[in-house]
């Protein structure tokens, strides 16, 4: 069945010129990175930190203003509400790949190639599930109620276990490949494999891009739906999720020191599921009977914002008060590990 409220009238508009000026600026951006910040390893200091994370942000906010002064003002909020919800849930990304670099003793030197591996990865799996996403939701509208129960029970994980932090060795790619494949213990540079005694090694560096980009896919499932419940334009979900995520090597090595101030950040991320998880369930059922109240954008953006500003305030006065409390990343479920113990 057809819905008209599902019609693309931003495809209309968009043009195939347009997504690729858009796609090409960020592979630019990424190249730039590739050769210019992340080209020779080194510990990331706090004032190149903050000088790259101003830049995306910047550029973010830019192409914002662009989307606004040329689609109209709808889908600019629809934009920087999407780069909202996409921009606080790449800080709980950060507090994972903490977790994953601190659990393989990674080399701090070698933080940003990781770092900017797992943002490339990250775009390749998200422009993937956008398109599934998207074909979806133009084929079935029922799609944001499934969209709407994914984000629903992921926040109700989330909300259970706000206060602790997932295990590396739960993930079960990474436990079949220590089992499974020769491997030396100590690191070599930024080497995925090494030669000794002319037989091939994998180091630990490969298992960490293993950890990061598995990571990465299970992040893409949430937070792809939720990107769509503030916007159902593909164009708009793929550029916030770009720009959020262009930013959030930047933004790890500025909030390194900062992550454990956040204490009910995971805590304020499992509300905001829940809550864009309702938004997409009404969505739908507002279409199918009018009298079911339908939330806007505007009102959307507002309460992420309130709930984002809520939880860092209250962390921070948590913080204050309790120098011995530390924020944990969060966990859908109880760690396996744990339970097999």
């Amino acid at each position: 069945m057809f819905y008209p409220w599902l019609s693309r009238e931003i495809y209309v508009k968009v043009s195939t010129t347009i997504w690729l000026v858009t796609v090409g600026l960020i592979a630019a951006l990424i190249l730039i990175d590739l050769f210019t910040a992340s080209r020779k390893p080194h510990d990331v200091k706090f004032k190149e930190a903050i000088s790259w994370t101003v830049f995306y942000i910047g550029i973010s906010i830019g192409f914002g203003i662009y989307i606004w002064n040329h689609y109209g003002s709808t889908y600019g909020t629809e934009f920087f509400a999407a780069y909202l919800v996409e921009y606080s849930l790449s800080v709980d990304n950060l507090f994972i790949f903490v977790i994953i670099l601190a659990h393989f003793a990674v080399p701090s030197i070698n933080h940003q190639r990781v770092l900017l591996i797992g943002v490339f990865l990250a775009l390749i799996f998200r422009a993937v599930f956008i398109a599934l996403g998207a074909t979806a939701i133009a084929r079935f509208s029922f799609t944001f109620v499934i969209f709407g129960a994914i984000l629903i029970w992921t926040g109700i994980g989330l909300f259970k276990h706000w206060d602790e932090d997932p295990n590396p060795n739960d993930n079960y790619v990474v436990r079949k490949l220590r089992s499974s494949i020769a491997m030396v213990d100590e690191y070599h540079g930024a080497k995925l494999f090494v030669r000794i005694d002319n037989k091939r090694f994998a180091t630990p560096m490969f298992l960490v891009i293993v950890a990061i980009s598995t990571t990465d896919l299970l992040f893409a499932l949430d937070s792809i739906p939720a990107t769509f419940g503030v916007t159902s334009e593909s164009f708009l979900v793929f550029s916030a999720n770009a720009f959020a995520l262009l930013g959030l090597r930047a933004l790890y090595f500025l909030l390194k020191g900062l992550l454990d101030k956040l204490i009910y950040l995971s805590l304020g991320l499992s509300f905001i599921l829940m809550f864009i998880g309702a938004k997409l369930i009404l969505t739908f059922l507002h279409e199918e009977f009018s009298q079911v109240p339908k939330i806007p954008t505007v009102a959307s953006l507002g309460v992420i914002a309130l709930i984002l500003t809520i939880s860092t305030v209250a962390s921070l006065f948590k913080s204050k008060s309790d120098p011995a409390a530390k924020a944990h990343a969060g966990r859908m479920n109880a760690s396996k590990t744990e339970n097999s113990a």
